[in-house]
């Protein structure tokens, strides 16, 4: 089909791919079975979608079945879609799409940079090409050592935290009891009027007690899927008896064959006959885009790590 006139062919081709959620053109691209196409995000997005609202995800144009096993990449797209031009963020110019990464981080003249004295805590941010007459003029190398003394205890604040996090999981893998596995959250509903999704694992044993791991999205409010920001939190249920207070670390990381990004965060929980679960803690990852990645899946594998505190 032949663009209208006075309409170039990379902006008709442009439009012919975009994502049908975000409308936008992706390096990567995903295919029903009759051939419409979505952008990978556009992808991931309607299977979480459909995860949350229970219903079989679709395809936005045609409503044939979508899932990871359904659908396909579409690579002679994908290298039509790198050789589109794509409009610089920061200088406004076209650039091919395979391009245009490479253009942002190391030629674009106004793409957004750092002085080179942030390290004694010069805080400008601005485009390049005004980073030599900065530079220049700056006035932290001519401050006094009492100055750059207090600017760096500010800075080493967010190091010290970050230490803090690092030394704890050290100590801990020296504990004597130590134990770890491989979780699979499967969704369920609850019988409530109105359903929630929520997810829990099959029972395991780690440290020679049995164990139960629950999550829930956004807090199980009522409806996750109309909001654009996404959270998991999760909950570890002691389900053995146990003849004295059983006092745990524990964290939970992704899992070996997934992507997803989660920080570690080490939580602690004294576990009883009377008091044996823990309150739902955040699973902390890191957006709402790798939430959706966990929830477009079947099922959400993890790794927990459980660390028996002895007195």
């Amino acid at each position: 089909m032949a663009p209208k006139p006075g309409v170039e062919w990379s902006t008709a081709l442009s439009h012919l791919v975009l994502g049908v959620v975000s409308l936008h053109a992706a390096a990567s691209t995903a295919q029903c079975t009759n051939g419409h196409l979505m952008c990978a995000g556009c992808f991931i997005h309607l299977l979480a979608d459909a995860r949350l609202k229970e219903e079989q995800a679709t395809c936005p144009n045609c409503r044939c079945e979508i899932s990871k096993s359904l659908c396909c990449r579409n690579l002679a797209v994908e290298k039509a879609v790198s050789e589109l031009p794509s409009e610089c963020g920061f200088c406004l110019r076209q650039f091919p799409r395979s391009l245009l990464e490479r253009h942002q981080k190391e030629e674009c003249q106004d793409r957004v940079t750092q002085c080179k004295y942030k390290r004694i805590g010069c805080p400008w941010h601005g485009p390049f090409h005004e980073l030599t007459v900065h530079e220049a003029a700056c006035a932290h190398p001519t401050k006094t050592g009492n100055e750059l003394m207090e600017i760096l205890d500010e800075m080493d604040q967010s190091h010290r935290k970050e230490m803090q996090l690092y030394n704890s999981i050290f100590s801990l893998l020296s504990f004597e009891k130590i134990g770890y596995t491989e979780v699979q959250f499967r969704p369920y509903r609850t019988d409530d009027f109105i359903t929630r999704l929520y997810y829990e694992t099959p029972r395991f044993t780690v440290l020679n007690q049995t164990w139960v791991l629950k999550a829930r999205v956004n807090d199980s409010e009522r409806n996750p899927n109309l909001s654009c920001k996404r959270t998991l939190s999760f909950q570890l249920l002691l389900k053995s008896k146990v003849t004295a207070p059983l006092e745990c670390s524990f964290l939970l990381l992704k899992g070996p064959y997934d992507d997803v990004r989660i920080s570690p965060v080490i939580y602690h929980f004294v576990f009883t006959n009377e008091s044996n679960e823990t309150d739902y803690v955040p699973l902390p990852i890191i957006d709402s885009v790798e939430c959706n990645k966990l929830l477009a899946a079947k099922n959400i594998n993890l790794r927990l790590f459980l660390f028996q505190i002895q007195k």
